[in-house]
């Protein structure tokens, strides 16, 4: 990341929104020196629970054996051979042999809702996550996201479209959290105008992390593109000042 946008974002992000919690970054490597960084699955069962060690200042990796969960390690862009009971899994399962979560009305939604969408494969051995002011000068992440209360997605929100015509910038997916995190950002890497992804709606995910919060995700190009105007946008104004006094 350049160094120049990473510590005008800090400084902003320390005037701005005072005891908010940073954002992290995401991205991809092979080095094997980040193999002391990926924890054991056990214990934290869905992979957004290590999200919490990130936001204290703790350096994560995923690897595809250390995901516990089948969705973490395919929206991690990781091969995982697609479970033949993905269908009745989020739908209504089947008596006695699969409890479904009941998040689609049955499976053929469930097969359509894929049709039209391909998980970014994963670019390293690694997935890693790093709080943003732990960032090292060799590590180039992918997308920027936030774990925030409403108050800072609402001006997470309007940062995206400060310099952008379109209403639609922001997008919330039906997704896991894993897959609001990383594999929809990283499909808007590159787009002439990428779009934000607001997430963390999945009910399994929910538990792991803070009451209020939901994720806010996006490629790192629109996150340079949002730290260059947080200077010149609504955050000097006094309507913001009223909602930063209560962050």
């Amino acid at each position: 990341m350049n160094e120049a946008i990473r510590e005008s974002f800090l400084e902003y992000w320390a005037h701005f929104f005072p005891g908010a919690d940073l954002p992290f970054a995401i991205f991809y490597s092979d080095d094997g020196k980040y193999e002391s960084d990926v924890r054991s699955r056990d214990g934290f069962g869905c992979m957004i629970g290590q999200f919490n060690l990130v936001l204290k200042g703790e350096r994560v990796a995923f690897t595809a054996g250390s995901i516990g969960c089948q969705g973490g390690v395919r929206y991690s862009g990781f091969p995982v051979k697609p479970s033949p009971d993905l269908g009745t899994f989020l739908s209504c399962g089947v008596p006695g042999k699969v409890e479904g979560l009941r998040l689609k009305k049955n499976s053929q939604l469930v097969e359509a809702s894929f049709v039209d969408y391909e998980i970014p494969a994963a670019l390293g051995k690694y997935l890693v996550a790093t709080r943003i002011d732990n960032l090292k000068a060799d590590e180039c992440p992918e997308v920027v996201a936030w774990l925030a209360p409403p108050d800072v997605l609402t001006a997470l929100f309007h940062l995206v479209g400060f310099s952008r015509a379109d209403r639609f910038c922001v997008i919330s997916p039906q997704a896991s959290g894993c897959g609001a995190l990383v594999s929809f950002p990283l499909a808007e890497r590159g787009k002439e105008e990428p779009r934000a992804v607001i997430g963390m709606f999945d009910i399994s995910a929910r538990p792991y992390v803070k009451k209020g919060v939901l994720s806010f995700a996006v490629p790192v190009d629109l996150f340079a593109a949002m730290a260059g105007d947080m200077g010149e946008s609504f955050l000097i104004t006094d309507s913001w000042e009223k909602v930063k006094q209560r962050l």
